[in-house]
This record gives C-alpha cells, sequence and structure tokens, in this order.
C-alpha cells in the first residue's frame, strides 16, 4: 500500500491509523518520513512485511523548498533557530552553483535531531537531554540536486538521494556554504524505490475505499513489488516443497541470484535464492 502521507503526522502515526482502518495489526512503512514531510510512505501489511529486507536499498526521490537566512537546530522548519534571522537577497545563479558540490558522492553529517542512532541510542534523545550528539558522517549519493526557482528567502528544488541520506543536512550546508544560514522549510517525497506519489491514496481515500470494500484494487499488484527480481511460476507440489523450506527445481531459469517464486498469477510464496542451474533455496516463505 503506498500512503500519500500528510504534513503533522509521524510515519507511526500513520501506521496506526492504517492499522485501524484495515483491522491488519501487522503493518511496517519503508522508511520514515519527517512529520513535517508529505508524500509517499509505502507500507507492507501482513505476510509482505516480510519482504521489507529487499527494499533497504532503494533511492528516494524529493521535492521542496529551502529557506535561506537563518538555521536552526533540527535543519527544518520545525526546530528553534540557532541563528538571528537576516535578510538575504540570492540569485538563481548564485544557489545554482552553490548546489553543483553536493552532487554525486559525499560524507554527509546526520542533523543532531534525528532518528540516527548512537551506541543504539537515537541522536534526537541525546540532544534533547542537553548532550551533544557524536555523530559520524555517512556515505550518500545525490544523483539530482536541481534549483528550480529563488523567490526572496525561499528556494524551491527537487532532489534524488540514496538512502539514509538527509535532505535536511543539504538544505543546512547549503546555507552554511552561501554565509546565510538556511534550512528545510517544506518537502515532498515523490517516489520511494518504485513506489510513486502518482500511485499514493490519502488517509481520507483509504477509509473511503475501505467502506467501499474496494481497498484492495488500490493495492499494487504481488507481481509489481520488487520489481529488479524476475517472477517465476512454480507448480503446486513445488510450493509445498517451497513452504516446507525445502529446495525446488523451477520450470524457468533466468540468471538472477534471485527469484519471486508465484503459484499462478497473484499469490506471492516466497522469494528465493539460486543454488545452481535451475535449483533455488526458499530465502523467504509467504505462509
Amino acid at each position: 500500500m503506498i500512503i500519500d502521507k500528510p504534513a503533522g503526522m509521524t510515519s507511526h502515526d500513520v501506521v496506526a491509523r492504517v492499522r485501524r482502518v484495515t483491522g491488519e495489526s501487522s503493518i511496517g512503512h519503508l522508511g520514515t518520513l519527517d512529520p513535517m514531510a508529505t508524500g509517499v510512505l509505502p507500507l507492507l501489511l501482513g505476510k509482505y512485511t516480510r519482504l521489507a529486507q529487499f527494499y533497504g536499498a532503494h533511492e528516494k526521490a524529493y521535492t521542496g523548498s529551502i529557506r535561506f537566512g537563518f538555521a536552526t537546530d533540527t535543519y527544518d522548519a520545525e526546530g528553534q533557530p540557532t541563528t538571528e534571522a537576516r535578510p538575504v537577497s540570492l540569485s538563481l545563479d548564485q544557489v545554482c552553483a552553490a548546489a553543483q558540490p553536493f552532487l554525486g558522492e559525499l560524507d554527509q553529517l546526520p542533523p543532531p535531531i534525528s532518528a540516527k542512532k548512537i551506541n543504539g541510542k537515537p541522536a534526537y534523545k541525546i540532544a534533547r537531554a542537553g548532550e551533544t550528539p557524536r555523530l559520524k558522517t555517512a556515505r550518500v549519493t545525490i544523483r539530482e540536486f536541481v534549483i528550480e526557482s529563488v523567490q526572496g528567502e525561499l528556494a524551491a528544488f527537487r532532489m534524488r538521494i540514496s538512502a539514509g541520506g538527509y535532505v535536511r543536512s543539504v538544505a543546512h550546508e547549503l546555507g552554511q556554504s552561501l554565509g546565510t544560514g538556511a534550512h528545510l522549510a517544506s518537502l515532498c517525497r515523490t517516489a520511494s524505490g518504485p513506489f510513486l506519489l502518482a500511485d499514493a491514496i490519502s488517509l481520507d481515500q483509504l477509509e473511503s475505499l475501505a467502506r467501499e470494500g474496494t481497498l484492495s484494487d488500490r493495492m499494487p499488484h504481488p507481481r509489481a513489488l520488487l520489481p529488479e527480481l524476475p517472477a517465476v511460476t512454480a507448480d503446486q507440489a513445488s510450493v509445498g516443497r517451497l513452504r516446507n523450506g525445502m529446495q525446488i527445481n523451477l520450470p524457468e531459469f533466468t540468471g538472477a541470484p534471485l527469484v519471486k517464486i508465484f503459484l499462478g498469477q497473484r499469490e506471492l510464496v516466497g522469494i528465493g535464492r539460486r543454488i545452481a542451474g535451475t535449483l533455488f533455496q526458499p530465502v523467504v516463505v509467504l505462509a
């Protein structure tokens, strides 16, 4: 399920609401969105939560705005100012030039108030206890960072960034490089791996579809999950052995190390790892 998260809710809040509406107790999201952010929040329901391990490295795409003139302790609009607000006058060319060095691979320092863990404890808990989190840089890749317009103190942008990257940190560091201070003013996630905003539903739509009994019509087709893995259809006997944790020979051989194994067109039975030739070992079995 792909939810278009509204502003003002945590990802946990969204999961709790979906749980109430659907009656499904086992739900997991594929990448947290900060409360102020909106957009794509993919959820795995029921047995599909076991597929979360295969989604960790997917790139994310965003649109948003950066406000220049002062920085905040959270690096976004929800934080407290850490510098005095000052008038700014920046041209589009100036901001584009400052944004250029952020493209490609770089070592990024996460925001001090973030879910990044330090010895098992989230950085935001350390910061709110009055201590300074000792964060380490992480290697991230920014494949696209386009400043689309600059109007007064606000710059509109779009970005594609690797998993684990913080858009807030980019906004903060951009303000440092320009000498003006800056923070993330708004953010919308438009894609998370293969999950697109165009396919997402709002929480109000979710409730309406649930009342009408048509919610399943808006769920991604099982064969659309993990599109980078080829799909193989097994017979009933092979599926039975797979569900017992046994190796099976599949009717098709793609050469791929991992495959999605189906019974019929829609029933995803599990993920198999190739042992040799057409022999596969179950990695995940969806009961």
